[in-house]
């Protein structure tokens, strides 16, 4: 048996978890050889691959990133961009060259549609979960989520000290696109006094009315908001567009466009961090290291009994997987129900709803 990995979408952390957990099983359970492709499809075009071998995946289930190197841009169906060549049948050859079995594919929403274009060509795809947004439908957790929140929840933990010393209103700009799941925990982690989310349209009103309530107390507040939430009767806050990209929306800027709303109703400096990239990288937290491990040896199971065109998912605590095609171009939001929104309101933290 002959496998090939690849990485596509978003850098995470978790991944080289992933890559380990598969090669290690597939070698150790099945006598199987496997291949690495690197920057994700792009590598099936640019014909770049590597072995990957007991040595090659020893060391690296710690590390940030990934070994093979990944890529957002790159869809073969649309080559950079909507109006891209069609270059499927190039990438279907080189994996037909390269003799695979089977592709291993970790990554998000946009890699799991790709993936599971490709099944029907003849080329046998196993997906497995990978976004720090945690908005891939059919499972509980993806790996590289964890260690996101843990980056926030840092962050609001050194904000609170410097917005309680200046008596400042601080606000932290999370990742996490459409979906306010790292905001959500993060800011519940982080101790945030007010927490935005892209589900829960904010009234501006309703966050300036908390931010003087607590100036004229203990005269700060700390506020999470995601880069997809936006005001009620506004758009998104988009900071770019990358017409050959396969999802070319780049939001992010929200959290300025709030300062800007804010500081003229209020005595107290306003100020902004954005995040960004930082949620990314670094290690993997524990959590995230034993979750993409499992996940890994359950993709390795699905391959070894030839369960193709599914992805692994976690329902609670187990291991379990769904059809790639009921992956394939769907989100998982904060449900409006969701049990942490009842917990946040209970606890006074805002989710700047207008007051009825």
């Amino acid at each position: 048996m002959h496998i090939g990995i690849l990485t596509g979408g978003g850098d995470c952390p978790g991944l080289n978890a992933v890559i380990r957990a598969v090669t290690l099983a597939l070698i150790n359970e099945c006598g199987a050889r496997v291949t690495g492709i690197e920057r994700g499809f792009l590598g099936l075009l640019t014909r770049s691959v590597r072995p990957l071998g007991l040595r090659e995946v020893q060391g690296i289930l710690a590390q940030g990133g990934t070994i093979l190197g990944t890529h957002n841009r790159c869809d073969p169906f649309h080559y950079f961009g909507a109006d891209g060549a069609d270059c499927s049948a190039q990438a279907l050859a080189y994996a037909r060259e390269l003799g695979l079995d089977g592709l291993v594919v970790i990554g998000g929403d946009g890699t799991m549609s790709i993936a599971h274009r490709f099944e029907p060509l003849g080329l046998p795809v196993v997906g497995v979960p990978k976004t720090i947004d945690n908005d891939l439908a059919h499972t509980d957790r993806t790996f590289g989520f964890d260690s996101a929140v843990a980056v926030v929840a840092e962050a609001l933990d050194r904000l609170e000290t410097t917005a309680r010393s200046h008596g400042r209103v601080m606000i932290a700009e999370t990742m996490g696109r459409y979906a306010g799941w790292i905001a959500l925990e993060g800011g519940m982690a982080g101790g945030a006094d007010m927490i935005l989310l892209p589900e829960l349209p904010f009234s501006v009103e309703a966050v300036a009315r908390l931010c003087a309530e607590r100036e004229a107390g203990d005269g700060c507040t700390l506020i999470c908001i995601a880069e997809g939430a936006r005001a009620a009767g506004h758009d998104l806050t988009v900071r770019a567009t990358l017409a050959d990209s396969p999802d070319p929306i780049r939001l992010g800027g929200v959290g300025q466009w709030l300062q800007q709303q804010l500081q003229p109703q209020l005595s107290s400096e306003v100020r902004t961090t954005l995040l960004g990239h930082v949620q990314r990288g670094g290690s993997p937290t524990p959590y995230d290291r034993v979750l993409a491990t499992r996940f890994g040896y359950h993709a390795a199971q699905l391959v070894r009994r030839g369960e193709w065109g599914r992805m692994v998912t976690l329902r609670g605590e187990d291991c379990d997987s769904v059809p790639l095609s009921d992956v394939a171009g769907k989100s998982r939001n904060v449900p409006l129900d969701h049990p942490l929104l009842a917990v946040a309101r209970g606890l006074g933290v805002s989710l700047g709803e207008a007051r009825a």
